[in-house]
Order: structure tokens, then C-alpha cells, then sequence
């Protein structure tokens, strides 16, 4: 990058981190700390959470997974919204939540179920699961600065040869630490409030940049449409034959969507609203917010597709100084760099690289394009697939050489979307993206970190204290736990070896906390019936399931099928993988694999759900006990005078009874609903999903059609729809930034609020 590129990075960060030290002298209290003296407005909450959900990971794995599946599928996606827009108007877990007042999820389930030790040991088990899932954040970053910056994988300092990600590794966690230290959650709040700021412009010129330099006519439509029968990157009737990311792990999304809402709840900004409705108005926002970002990652991923598939590109062009053969040896050597020790066997295998002849793909003229995992050379292309067939024979069929192809595979298609962006990407849109990447990057691994550390400290450390701590103990000891916490994620991210899709990692190591948690935390928040003998059975078997599945995936190539194979079992097993999956096919198919474990994550993670549901509603039942919820929830005798009580239902109110409006609403917040909902059911499942699924059972789209719909549905509109918001959260963040400063200034702190729960015998 130039002098100009690296100018844009730097000063915006170097702002940022002043912003958080200022922040410093507003955290008098372990609230304030916590969460922002719960006196955080809507917008500060929604954009902020914005940029912490918006990370380098969401955009790596959203364009390595697109890149596999294109977006045929996503048409079925909009199932989802409905759910999600259900659950926000109604504060399904967020209301309930809030009106607890737990500073943190275990809290809250000592509260609940009567035990510090299940305290304890769900707080283990869900810090050890989001640390190690969130832990590869650091990592996939490092890798993407790396091939992004275009950095050598070693640097030489004082003679001495470092890996660069290591570096880069430590300079983001020490990046995160410096937000996380002056004041907690009151200074992630506002950098993530401020970095959402800037990125929406952001997210408009890059996604400007696109359009103007890919023609949907000429260079995309063309490519994306020529796929093999079952295949489709467009058509959504067309996808039967879609591995991993497929009508099946939709249904998994939705399940977990519900079940899990609560889940990770408690130690992120659930706890700063300054009221519930606050809270649940800021959930309501969440349809609006990621406007612009949804439409940049899809932008993005469809321009690697046509950049890395298309004849325009595949030789010197008049647009850009490469062409996607040189992107394709150049990233294979890179990667290889990085996977095979051996130099000897890696000059071997690079040499064989760039002598494979440039492949160019002309659509109707060439066989139709197809996965890899699918390739059948009489009738399918994949002009990937001279790569991985070369280096797969290199490495050689044995445990070794297999998971070293696992992993070359999974770097080569996460590291292509950085290495095609540095090329064709001018002068200051490549610091402009940088910029994006590096705020992305300190405003999810600080909330992360920060996260962690709470949780720690709150739920596994704090119940063993006997006293109230003095809230600059408690202080000391959160910045003591943060410090761990990022210690701890610099251990992950050291040691993670990339083996597989990011969404399947991610999705398979959360799910060995979600896949017991979402009963415990749901039907905590909800039922009178629910107690401890049923959380311990969902945690036992939900968890224990995926951990199972995390151990076979993470060991299949190197120990478990070697060792299936020389005792002479294969066949048997998969002819019963064969006949398990056969009712569910062709969505769900299991078949022996030397490579990876047959059972993809999203399966596993299903499993996990329905085992702890079913045991979590027999173990209570077994050992009935009503739970007294008022209390926990702080409603009728328990009331301090800030109870709403609920409206009856009537013909005047039916409809706003409907979207859950309820007195707390003021005519602005009503606006805001009644947008959400008929954005939601008129345009987005009416219009664009229910007519357009009876108009193809009535007569089927030819693919032209599916074109257009793709380009209007998923591109133009959601694109204008983007700008807008854009305008919109940028106004109501500066205001709701400017207010929490003059609240938090003006709060009352509460030195007993710290989150410690005293039996009555306990000594305060």
C-alpha cells in the first residue's frame, strides 16, 4: 500500500484509541464497567453491536461459503426473517432478560436453578466455547492482513526469522486490550458506536466501486448462471444437489434462531439499555441496521465468483494489471508456504503448480461449472480442481498428507477473496478497505475478549467470594481477568490450524455450549417447571454430543479413520451411515471419507438440540418443582414501581397487540415497528418470497427470470434501502453517543450492584 493507503488506516485508529482512554474517567463502577450503567440509548446499542457482529471473519467466511453455494439458497433464507422479526418485535428472551437485572448469564442461572456450582460449570463451559470459537478471529485475521498487505509468512528482526502471524496475531489482541482497559463496556460502546460511523460510507463506496467496474449483463449474470443441474448460484429450485451449506442447515439456522436466543446472553450489551423497552427497541433496529454491510459482503463474494471464473478475467484484461490464472498459482504457492514444512516437497509441488496450463471457461461452450466435492470431469468443471487434484497426489494418500490437504484447501478458498481484492483494488480504496478490516477486526475481538473476561471473572471467579468486593477491587480484578482473556486468545490463535469451512468450525465449537443451552436459558426465562436435575441432563447430552462431533472432525484424517480403516470396519459403517441418511437425501448424505468426517457441523449441532431438549423436559418433569418467577423476573409482589402492566386485548388494539406495541411506546417507536413489520411481511416474505413461490408452483421461472430477480431483489433494493439507513443510524448514533456520555455523568452508582448473590445466611 502506498503512503496514501496507509494514512487512512492509521489516523482514524489512533482516534479511536484516544476515544477509548477518554471514555476512562465515566467507569466509576463495576455497572458502569459491565454495562455502561445501563443507560445506553437504542442507536449507540444497534450500531455498535453492528460493528461487533460485522467482523474480518464475518466477511472471510461469507465469501468462502458463497463461493461454494453462490445464492440460490438465500432465496429460502428469507424463511428466517419472519422468525427473526417475530423475536425482535415481541423482545422474545431481550425483555424478559433485562427485566432480571443479572449483570451476567450465570447469574442469572444461579438465580434460577438454586446452584453455584452449575453456576460454575455452565460458566466453563460456555466461556470455553465462545473463547476458542471466537479465539479464530485473531487468526483468520492475521492470515487475511497477510495475504491482503501481501506480508511474508517470516520476517527477519535482529537476524532472528518471526512468523509474521504471530506479529500480526499479538498486534490485534494488543489492539483489543487497549479498548477494553480505560472503561469496559462504556468504551467499547462508543469505539463500536464510532467505527459503525465510518464504515457505512465505507460499505457505500466500495459497493459503488463494484458495480461500476463488473457489469451485472456482461460479467456477472453470465457466470453465476452457468452451473451444473442441482447446482444453481441463482435458481433456488435448482440446489438439491448442494453440499454443507444446503435447505438442511436452514433448518438447523432457524431451530437454533429460536431455541438459542438466550443462549450467549448477559455478558455483551443485553445488559445496557436503560430500560427494557430500550433494549428490545434496539433489537427492533437490528432489521435496519446491517443494511449496507449484508449488501458489501454480497457484493464482494459475487465479485470473486465472476473475477475468479469468468473468461473476461482468466487472461490480461484492459480492467486490471492480473488475471485470475496468476491469482490461482500465485495463492497456491502462498498457501503451500504456509502448510507444507517439507522445502524440498514444496518446491516439488509448486514447480508441478505453475506448469498446469491456464484454464479459461466459456459459458456455453465449456462443461457447466460444479463443486469440487461433487467433480465428475465427464460432465462437470471446476477450475479449481487442477490445483487441489495436483497437490492432494504431491502430498500423497496417507494420514499426513491428507490433513495437509485439508488444510492447503481451506486457507487456498478463505485467502482468495483478500488476494483478488489487493490486486484490483486503486490507491486509496485499499486503505479504505484496510480501514474497514482493522476496525471490523478491534471491535469484534474486543467485545470478544471483553466478553470472556466478564464471564470469568462474574461467574466462575466472583461466586467464591464471601464479601462484597469494593467496586475498585472489582475493577482491578475485571482489567486482571481482560489481560487473561487475551492471553488466552492469543494461545488459540497461535495454535488453530484451519481444517475446515469457517461457518463449520464456528458453528460445531459455539455448539458445545448451544448445544445444551438453549433449554436452560429459554425455558429458564419462561417455564415455572424447568429445574436443575433438567438443565444438568440438556447440558450432559446436548453438550457432550457436540463435543463428541468436535473430536471425531478435528482427529478423522489423521487418527480416527486410519484406525477404523485397519480394523477392516469402512464398509460396515458406511453402509450405515448409507442407511441413516437415505430417508434425508439428497440434503442430508453421509458417506465414508478419508479426508473429512462424514457428518457435517450442522448436523451434529442438531442432534445436540433435540437431545437436550428432550432430556431437559424429562429430567424436570421426573422431579417436578414450580419456580416461583415473579421474583426472578421482579413482577407483581415483587414490583418496585417499574412493572409495565400488560394491555387487554380489544378490536382497537388487536393489530398493535400483534407486533407486541405496548404503552412504553412513544408515536416514533410505533413508526419504527410498524416499518419493521411491513417491511418484513409485506415485502419480504409477501412480495418477494410467497408470490414468487406460488407463481413458480403455478409456472416455473426460466432462469432469465431468476436473474432479474436477483439483481432487484438482492442488489438494487436492498442497495437504495442501504443508503438510506445509512443516514439514518449515522444521525441517530451521533445523538445517542453525545447522550450516554451526559447519562453516565449524571448516574448514581449502586456499590452492591455488582452481580455476587448472598444466600440469606451468607455474610454480606
Amino acid at each position: 500500500m502506498s503512503w496514501i493507503d496507509w494514512t487512512i488506516v492509521i489516523l482514524p485508529v489512533t482516534i479511536l484509541l484516544g476515544l477509548a482512554w477518554y471514555s476512562k474517567r465515566y467507569a466509576r463502577g463495576v455497572v458502569d464497567y459491565l454495562a455502561a450503567g445501563r443507560v445506553a440509548g437504542r442507536y449507540v446499542i444497534s450500531v455498535g453491536d453492528m460493528t461487533a457482529g460485522l467482523s474480518v471473519i464475518t466477511l472471510v467466511a461469507g465469501v468462502e461459503q458463497n463461493y461454494q453455494t453462490g445464492y440460490g439458497i438465500s432465496f429460502w433464507n428469507l424463511i428466517l426473517a419472519p422468525v427473526a422479526i417475530v423475536l425482535a418485535l415481541t423482545g422474545f428472551c431481550t425483555y424478559r432478560w433485562r427485566q432480571t437485572r443479572c449483570l451476567s448469564k450465570g447469574q442469572f442461572i444461579e438465580l434460577r436453578y438454586g446452584s453455584k456450582s452449575f453456576r460454575i460449570i455452565t460458566a466453563i463451559v460456555s466461556t470455553l466455547a465462545e473463547a476458542i470459537t471466537n479465539a479464530i478471529g485473531p487468526a483468520i485475521a492475521a492470515n487475511f492482513f497477510i495475504y491482503y498487505l501481501g506480508l511474508p509468512h517470516k520476517v527477519m528482526i535482529f537476524g532472528v526469522g518471526l512468523p509474521c502471524y504471530v506479529i500480526l496475531v499479538t498486534l490485534c489482541l494488543a489492539l483489543a486490550l487497549l479498548i477494553i482497559w480505560p472503561a469496559g463496556r462504556i468504551s467499547l460502546l462508543i469505539t463500536d458506536c464510532c467505527q459503525g460511523l465510518l464504515s457505512y460510507p465505507i460499505f457505500v463506496i466500495i459497493v459503488g466501486f463494484i458495480f461500476l467496474n463488473f457489469s451485472w449483463g456482461s460479467d456477472i449474470a453470465p457466470i453465476m448462471a452457468d452451473r451444473a443441474a442441482g447446482q444453481s448460484f441463482i435458481d433456488p429450485y435448482d440446489i438439491s444437489q448442494l453440499r454443507d451449506f444446503n435447505i438442511f442447515a436452514l433448518v438447523v439456522s432457524l431451530t437454533s434462531s429460536i431455541i438459542n436466543r438466550a443462549s450467549f446472553i448477559g455478558n455483551d450489551t443485553s445488559n445496557s439499555g436503560r430500560t427494557p423497552h430500550e433494549q428490545k427497541m434496539a433489537g427492533i433496529l437490528g432489521a435496519w441496521r446491517n443494511g449496507m454491510a449484508l449488501v458489501m459482503i454480497l457484493v464482494v463474494a459475487v465479485m470473486v465468483i465472476t473475477f475468479m471464473n469468468s473468461s473476461r478475467f482468466s487472461k490480461p484484461n484492459d480492467r486490471f494489471a492480473t488475471n485470475s490464472n496468476e491469482i490461482r498459482k500465485s495463492l497456491s504457492c502462498r498457501v503451500l508456504e504456509q502448510v507444507v514444512e517439507d522445502p524440498e516437497l514444496r518446491s516439488a509441488i509448486n514447480t508441478k503448480i505453475n506448469a498446469l496450463p491456464d484454464e479459461t471457461h466459456i459459458v456455453g461452450v465449456n462443461k457447466p461449472l460444479a463443486q469440487y466435492q461433487t467433480l465428475n470431469r465427464e460432465t462437470q468443471s471446476n477450475l479449481d480442481a487442477q490445483y487441489f487434484d495436483t497437490v492432494r497426489e504431491e502430498l500423497g494418500d496417507n494420514p499426513k498428507g491428507r490433513e495437509q490437504f485439508q488444510e492447503y484447501r481451506t486457507l487456498y478458498q478463505q485467502m482468495m477473496m483478500p488476494t483478488v481484492m489487493r490486486k484490483i483494488f486503486p490507491v486509496g480504496l485499499l486503505g479504505l478497505f484496510c480501514l474497514l478490516m482493522v476496525m471490523l477486526l478491534i471491535s469484534t475481538d474486543d467485545t470478544r475478549i471483553f466478553n470472556a473476561a466478564g464471564c470469568v471473572f462474574q461467574d466462575i471467579i466472583l461466586p467464591f467470594y464471601k464479601k462484597r468486593l469494593t467496586p475498585e477491587k472489582h475493577l482491578f480484578l475485571l482489567r486482571i481477568s481482560s489481560l487473561g482473556a487475551t492471553l488466552f486468545f492469543f494461545v488459540i490463535a497461535i495454535f488453530f490450524r484451519q481444517m475446515d469451512y469457517i461457518h463449520m468450525f464456528t458453528t460445531i465449537m459455539a455448539a458445545f455450549w448451544l448445544g445444551g443451552a438453549g433449554p436452560i436459558m429459554v425455558f429458564g426465562l419462561y417455564t415455572r417447571f424447568g429445574n436443575l436435575t433438567g438443565a444438568w441432563c440438556a447440558l450432559f447430552f446436548g453438550s457432550g454430543t457436540s463435543m463428541l462431533g468436535l473430536f471425531l472432525q478435528r482427529n478423522w484424517a489423521e487418527i480416527v479413520y486410519p484406525w477404523i480403516e485397519r480394523h477392516g470396519w469402512t464398509g460396515a459403517i458406511d453402509n450405515a451411515l448409507r442407511t441413516l441418511s437415505g430417508p434425508f437425501e439428497p440434503y442430508i448424505h453421509w458417506r465414508m471419507d478419508a479426508v473429512k468426517f462424514p457428518i457435517n457441523s450442522y448436523e451434529i449441532f442438531f442432534i445436540s438440540m433435540i437431545l437436550a431438549i428432550s432430556s431437559y423436559i424429562i429430567g424436570s418433569l421426573l422431579t417436578y418443582k414450580p419456580f416461583d418467577l415473579d421474583k426472578l423476573l421482579h413482577r407483581g409482589i415483587y414490583s418496585d414501581g417499574t412493572e409495565v402492566k400488560p394491555t387487554p386485548w380489544s378490536i382497537r388494539n388487536i393489530f398493535n397487540k400483534l407486533i407486541s406495541i405496548t404503552p412504553e411506546y412513544t408515536k416514533s417507536d410505533k413508526i419504527i415497528a410498524w416499518s419493521v413489520f411491513i417491511y418484513t411481511f409485506g415485502y419480504k416474505i409477501l412480495l418477494s418470497f410467497i408470490v414468487v413461490v406460488i407463481w413458480n408452483a403455478i409456472s416455473p421461472w426460466p432462469l432469465d427470470w431468476w436473474k432479474k430477480y436477483f439483481l432487484i431483489f438482492s442488489l438494487v433494493i436492498p442497495a437504495i434501502i442501504g443508503v438510506i439507513t445509512t443516514v439514518w443510524f449515522c444521525w441517530g448514533g451521533v445523538v445517542d453517543a453525545r447522550r450516554l456520555f451526559i447519562d453516565l455523568k449524571n448516574r448514581k452508582e449502586d456499590a452492591n450492584d455488582n452481580g455476587q448473590v448472598f444466600q440469606a445466611d451468607d455474610k454480606k
